[in-house]
């Protein structure tokens, strides 16, 4: 049988939208309020979907105890109450834009998983406002 499941997860994080190649004006212009240099941030919700066959001996997909966990280690106290261009290694070098920290998310979560298991990643930067990759 194959089934998804569903974890939901909460972070704050601050950030500013930048290009460093590019002019203060043009960052300005492209990015608007969101290039603030004195940053801004964002009530983050993340959903995270794992799919695949349930096992039968257990009767699981997997443990949500175990996914809750590796999204509270590797999400959640990586990026909660943090300037994500300043302390997160990985938007040193990338601009933090909702499109990158999702990916940045699945990324790190798919290394954390077993090939068996289909991920996607939902970040919700407002209620109005998210984006989902599957890693397609």
């Amino acid at each position: 049988m194959r089934i998804s499941v569903f974890r939901k997860a909460h972070f704050n994080a601050a950030h500013r939208l930048h290009n460093p190649k590019w002019s203060d004006h043009k960052n300005a212009e492209v990015f608007g309020l969101c290039n603030n240099e004195y940053y801004h941030g964002h009530n983050y919700e993340l959903e995270v979907k794992v799919s695949g066959e349930v096992d039968p001996e257990t009767g699981y997909l997997i443990d949500l105890k175990v996914l809750s966990d590796l999204i509270k280690k590797e999400v959640e106290q990586k990026f909660d109450h943090k300037n994500l261009n300043l302390q997160v290694e990985e938007f040193k070098e990338i601009n933090p834009t909702a499109e990158n920290i999702c990916w940045v998310i699945w990324k790190t979560l798919r290394t954390h998983l077993p090939e068996k298991f289909d991920l996607a990643v939902r970040l919700y930067e407002t209620p109005r406002n998210y984006v989902e990759y599957e890693g397609l």
